[in-house]
């Protein structure tokens, strides 16, 4: 079921990507035409014209994808004490393990390269503490490195103390991340002098922190929420017309707007 779960959201998230309807306007378009059908054919050619317009103009996507950064605010480090916190949850999704760590023998950080330099800072900030990095693949078909061996060289190559490290490999999304975690987070964590656990720092993404902490929620684990890789300031982008960047956050957008909305109806949250 888990698995099935797992596809579909990947299916859903492709179909309502504004971007990917581009190619199904064309193709559409390119039908009509050779059925001599020319009036119809320009009607869709409009569509891909509008379809385009609504990704790169960049306010479209980020004043939608700015209020769901907003809603989890950050933690302030700054008041809270170190006795206070049970530990360090990284999300996996910001590691390119795969094929290609392995035949470069290199790891390569992708978009959300903040989840791993901000786990590296608290590491090193918090040097008692344990800390879990979660994730395996994110990808239908996983090959090569996956997401926690890839983390595992990193802290090597970083000469980060690795005693109180641990690893979760088998979650391929955000709910099965929570779900395995949990026993390693009663096991580990450190506890109140009544036998409670402490909340545990969590870093992920902006756009992602939100249904992660519900999940969180929702399977009793208290967390402290340490967001990363916000892609949007304060001000709207008004003169900005950019396809990469438009597509980027529509995929962010449309990748949580499915998560939030199917976990619920599946009552994960």
């Amino acid at each position: 079921m888990d698995t099935l779960f797992f596809i579909t959201s990947k299916i859903v998230q492709f179909c309502i990507e504004p971007l990917n309807w581009v190619i199904i306007f064309v193709v559409l378009s390119l039908l009509f035409l050779g059925l001599k059908k020319p009036h119809l054919g320009k009607r869709f050619l409009l569509l891909v014209l509008f379809d385009l317009f609504l990704v790169g103009w960049l306010p479209t996507s980020e004043v939608f994808l700015r209020a769901l950064e907003d809603v989890v605010p950050k933690t302030n480090l700054a008041q809270i004490s170190e006795k206070d916190i049970g530990g360090i949850i990284i999300l996996g999704g910001a590691i390119e393990g795969g094929e290609i760590a392995v035949d470069r023998g290199e790891i390569s950080i992708g978009a959300a390269a903040e989840r791993v330099t901000k786990a590296f800072e608290l590491i090193r900030k918090y040097p008692n503490l344990p800390f879990i990095f979660s994730g395996f693949s994110g990808r239908l078909s996983p090959k090569g490195v996956s997401e926690t061996d890839a983390f595992k060289q990193l802290i090597a190559e970083q000469g980060l103390a690795d005693k109180s490290a641990h690893y979760e490999n088998q979650s391929r999304n955000t709910y099965e991340n929570v779900l395995h975690m949990k026993p390693m987070i009663g096991e580990f964590g450190e506890k109140n002098s009544d036998g409670a656990l402490k909340p545990w720092l969590l870093i992920t993404s902006a756009s992602h922190m939100y249904r992660s902490v519900k999940i969180f929620q929702k399977q009793a684990i208290a967390v402290l929420p340490m967001p990363v890789d916000y892609q949007t300031a304060h001000h709207l982008q008004w003169g900005r017309f950019d396809l990469v960047d438009g597509a980027q956050n529509w995929n962010r957008l449309t990748h949580e707007a499915i998560g939030v909305l199917v976990y619920w109806i599946t009552g994960k949250i």
